[in-house]
């Protein structure tokens, strides 16, 4: 059975349906192009055919490519992988370009057969692609559908002729949302965008209709219609002049630099704009080749999407039966507390959001209500859907009310005292078999289990904040924690619709033991007069999202003295960041405890909105005479993370690469398009890591001395994926 079957009816209409067999949603593979190949040539030579509908027998259309399909060309092709890669792209382009001629005569542009597209649901990637070949796309009225090219969020873009095409169709200022942001819309929203052509109930049936109606000119493409002229203009047109220099100034303000996708994507466009459309789809195919000969392409596919997809599936998930979870109670109705009933009751999880007083519970309750009523303002939640979810969150101060839950999570002040106590408290309501997580970012997980009677089923769980927003869910494990409270866990993770990773118990675990170091090194090098713009402007061309400096602001520096005060209790004498605090708590002292104060190493407006670094910083810091270039303080800000990630794997805190990797751009925003700090060093190899390590522990001491796995992997010219000292995709 292969993935594409045609049949023919009475009126002449060829229906080309795709059905990937054990998949729940349709995927393009090399076998799947020949097979769609095949069933639009047969239709467009049988003199029979009047026209065709391309269409899916699942409720969606297609999830994308197969992202084998990329290696398999590279391997195919020997010694020469990107010359294998433009030969399969162009093959893909030609199979394309034959359903939108259609066997139209090439000079005439008659005689052609009327191709339409309809879409059940979801098209993505390729699964767009297709349809914009096609004559006319005809999308089901499904609000749950989204319909785009979101190939830039996983570090490509779209290069089976979609760029090329909705530029074309849409111009390039109305397709950079599209393809530059990877914005997907429901049906109405694209047909109101120009995406499709056409929204209905019946689909199918008003595909049909056209297809009988259509005459010769309903199938030419704008852009092989004589004297075509892009919307918007193109680079050399006025108009179009302005587009092109404020999308270049925008890519790469928003980039850095940093993502090549984007920047090859631009160039696709820009190039593209300029030349007939069949030499413009050769250019985009150059240019999507240079992006996946790219090894930051490879790495930001394996971690953003093959990674992620597999711990989502439950990759590292012990045996054990199902552990969905039916009713949840969350303890300390505060920010987190509130937003952890907020996602359980949005994902159909009945929940019991308890607090000491019940005012304090009624507000936890209210924090869903905000964000359900700025989704309805956005038209994204109905009053209807507002309705079923506050009804799953009963606010309450009554303990008992916890009664058959089957998964509490704590989330109660960050002192082990409090916790220990509710605790016990709530085991003494619970069923014996129910699971109890605690909600901290840096209190040992075994220390805090010690309070319960059942530590086997105690475990931890660190969301991030705000946790209506964030996407990762850190798991730890403590010394006792037995292999259904890790299931639980993980089942309810999934539930939530959030990536999990899984660490074992160490001080920070594993996110905050590499971030922490991030925001460290920064604020050491204003101590030793470091400019703090090269410190910022450092980390963003590196493609982080924050700058240590305004990390620490976010997070408030207050919490940055808690945390250094514990810490210097914890380690004593061995405490390393004597320099750090000393900046840190003066500027504790002087109010300026960051965002939350308006005052921070940033300046604020009354608003809250960020007005630059904070002038004083250099009187109170005075700049270096001699200041570092930019890659001196990129490494630092790199490797001080890295290694920390090292350590984590050498140490047992981390389990996975893929964990690592993951949760380290999801969790705080490590440069997605290195793949992540495992991903990274394969990138620049270990034995380059171990230089640059040793020129900077020499100069400014232990803490960039690398791992003994890392030298050994330098010395073996070993690599994290592919090797088998880790466990990776």
């Amino acid at each position: 059975m292969t993935d594409f079957a045609w049949t023919k009816d009475d009126d002449g209409i060829a229906t080309i349906t795709w059905d990937v067999k054990d998949k729940s949603m349709n995927v393009l593979s090399l076998e799947g192009w020949d097979a769609l190949d095949a069933c639009v040539t047969e239709a467009l030579a049988d003199e029979a055919v009047r026209g065709i509908v391309i269409t899916s027998a699942k409720d969606s259309f297609a999830g994308g490519m197969d992202l084998n399909v990329i290696a398999r060309m590279k391997a195919e092709a020997g010694d020469a992988p990107a010359q294998g890669l433009m030969d399969g792209l162009t093959r893909c382009h030609g199979i394309l370009r034959r359903i939108e001629r259609a066997g139209m005569d090439p000079k005439t542009l008659k005689g052609g057969k009327p191709v339409a597209c309809v879409l059940p649901g979801t098209a993505l990637g390729i699964g767009f692609e297709i349809p914009l070949a096609c004559h006319r796309i005809f999308a089901a009225d499904n609000p749950k559908a989204r319909i785009g090219l979101p190939e830039i969020m996983v570090g490509i873009f779209p290069g089976m002729g979609g760029t090329t095409r909705l530029v074309r169709k849409l111009g390039a200022m109305g397709a950079s949302p599209f393809l530059l942001e990877g914005k997907l819309s429901d049906p109405k929203k694209a047909k109101a965008a120009g995406l499709v052509d056409e929204v209905s109930d019946d689909p199918m049936a008003d595909a049909r209709a056209w297809v009988l109606a259509a005459k010769d000119g309903d199938l030419v493409k704008p852009w092989d219609q004589k004297g075509y002229k892009m919307p918007g203009g193109t680079p050399y047109h006025p108009a179009g002049f302005m587009t092109f220099v404020g999308a270049s100034a925008m890519v790469n303000g928003r980039t850095q630099g940093a993502f090549p996708a984007a920047k090859a994507l631009l160039s696709a466009v820009y190039e593209g704009a300029m030349v007939p459309f069949d030499t413009a789809l050769r250019i985009e195919a150059r240019w999507f080749t240079n992006v996946l000969m790219n090894p930051s392409s490879e790495a930001m596919i394996r971690s953003l999407f093959i990674n992620k997809e597999a711990l989502e599936k439950g990759a590292n998930r012990p045996e054990a039966p199902d552990q969905k979870v039916a009713k949840l109670g969350v303890i300390g109705a505060g920010m987190m507390g509130a937003g952890i009933a907020y996602v359980a009751a949005n994902a159909g999880i009945e929940v019991v959001l308890i607090d000491r007083e019940q005012a304090a519970a009624d507000k936890g309750k209210a924090y869903s209500e905000g964000l359900l009523d700025k989704g309805i303002s956005r038209k994204k939640v109905t009053g209807e859907k507002k309705a079923e979810v506050l009804g799953r969150v009963h606010a309450t101060t009554d303990l008992d009310a916890l009664r058959g839950c089957d998964l509490i999570v704590e989330a109660v002040f960050e002192d082990t005292d409090v916790k220990a106590e509710m605790t016990r408290a709530v085991e003494a309501v619970v069923g014996t078999d129910c699971i109890i997580a605690t909600n901290t970012s840096t209190l040992p997980i075994t220390d805090l289990a010690r309070a319960s009677a059942r530590p086997e089923q105690f475990i931890g769980i660190h969301f991030f904040s705000p946790v209506d927003k964030m996407m990762l869910v850190e798991i730890i494990k403590g010394a006792e924690t037995g292999d259904r409270a890790v299931a639980k866990a993980l089942d309810f993770v999934r539930q939530i619709r959030k990536t999990p990773i899984v660490v074992n118990d160490a001080r920070f675990f594993y996110a905050n033991r590499c971030i922490i170091p991030y925001i460290n090194e920064g604020i050491r090098m204003v101590a030793e007069g470091v400019a703090p713009p090269l410190i910022e402007n450092a980390a963003k061309q590196l493609g982080f999202p924050l700058g240590p400096l305004q990390l620490v602001d976010e997070t408030s520096i207050d919490l940055g003295v808690k945390i250094a005060k514990a810490t210097r209790a914890a380690m004593g004498d061995a405490y390393p960041d004597g320099a750090v605090d000393d900046v840190l708590f003066a500027m504790a002292e002087a109010g300026r405890l960051g965002r939350k104060a308006k005052a921070g190493f940033y300046e604020y407006d009354e608003a809250g909105k960020r007005q630059g670094l904070w002038p004083e910083l250099g009187a109170r810091h005075p700049l270096a005479a001699d200041q570092p270039d930019l890659h001196a303080v990129q490494n630092r800000l790199m490797l001080v993370q890295v290694l920390e990630a090292v350590r984590a794997l050498e140490e047992g805190v981390l389990e996975d690469i893929r964990e690592g990797d993951v949760g380290a751009i999801l969790g705080w925003g490590f440069a997605p398009w290195s793949g992540g700090p495992f991903a990274w060093l394969d990138i620049v190899g270990a034995a380059w890591a171990v230089a640059t390590c040793d020129a900077l522990a020499e100069r400014h001491g232990p803490r960039f001395s690398a791992p003994d796995v890392l030298r050994r992997m330098a010395a073996d010219g070993a690599r994290f994926y592919g090797s088998d000292g880790a466990k990776a995709a």
